[in-house]
């Protein structure tokens, strides 16, 4: 039995290919909202998941998963750590669908960074408005950095309950919390950023697809600093890039998961 990690685009598009085929796929998301998509999409099973380590090996372990494929996040994330270790320990294969980097503009403007405490000490010397495009995620790390004392921080999340409680729990205030869904354009990026005032914008590089560059591009035709998390090339484990190549290693793993 596969499981399919939810999260992205790629993963309904995915989950559309497999079941096509032929494949019965369980899936397993993060967010309410996944629940709904994934069941849409042909899931034959939605799981709230966590990064848990217990919680998910006993998910793939009761439901003899055999194989798991990761696009839970553009980035390898806390869960896609925990699927990959819970794998290993119980012999099941892990594959993650993970995005192409982008290609970054030449510009004076543009400041790639390794981590997340490095964007936030990169921000803080650039302005006084901080606006993130990065989601919950690593919230924590620029709420509580010293270097941000002082300085306003706007938030784009998803508009979901528990996400925008995670953002007033941290001291996000109501007015600095834009709840959408992307991705977003370059010309409502460029409407954003000038309604909020931003003197510098923080973005991860999610991939060509995810909207990365319309952020980038919107801040630099309004001539604000962004400020770029890089990947961790190191966390690349049992990557692809393209559905093709799950196919195939699926096919070469188990010809006769399909049944």
């Amino acid at each position: 039995m596969l499981l399919l990690l939810y999260g992205t685009k790629e993963a309904r598009e995915l989950m559309g290919l497999l079941v096509a085929g032929g494949y019965k796929v369980y899936a397993a998301v993060a967010t309410e909202y996944g629940l709904d998509i994934a069941r849409q999409d042909g899931a034959l099973d939605v799981f709230p998941v966590n990064s848990r380590q217990n919680d998910l090996e006993e998910l793939l372990v009761n439901r003899r998963v055999t194989t798991v494929i990761d696009a839970s996040q553009p980035f390898p994330s806390d869960l896609s750590s925990a699927a990959c270790k819970v794998c290993r320990k119980n012999n099941i294969y892990y594959i993650r669908l993970q995005r192409k980097e982008t290609k970054l503009p030449e510009n004076k403007l543009v400041y790639p960074v390794n981590s997340w405490s490095d964007a936030a000490m990169k921000a803080s010397e650039l302005g006084k408005t901080i606006f993130l495009t990065t989601g919950s995620n690593g919230l924590e790390i620029f709420t509580q950095a010293r270097v941000m004392k002082g300085k306003r921080i706007v938030v784009r999340v998803i508009p979901e309950h528990k996400v925008i409680k995670k953002c007033q729990d941290l001291g996000i205030s109501p007015k600095d919390i834009v709840a959408l869904h992307g991705p977003f354009s370059t010309k409502f990026n460029k409407a954003i950023f000038k309604a909020y005032r931003a003197d510098v914008i923080i973005t991860r590089d999610s991939g060509p697809s995810s909207g990365t560059n319309n952020k980038i591009l919107a801040a630099l035709e309004l001539k604000i600093p962004v400020v770029v998390i890089k990947r961790d090339s190191s966390e690349d484990t049992n990557v692809v890039y393209d559905y093709k190549e799950v196919l195939n290693l699926l096919q070469k793993i188990n010809p006769l998961q399909k049944i």
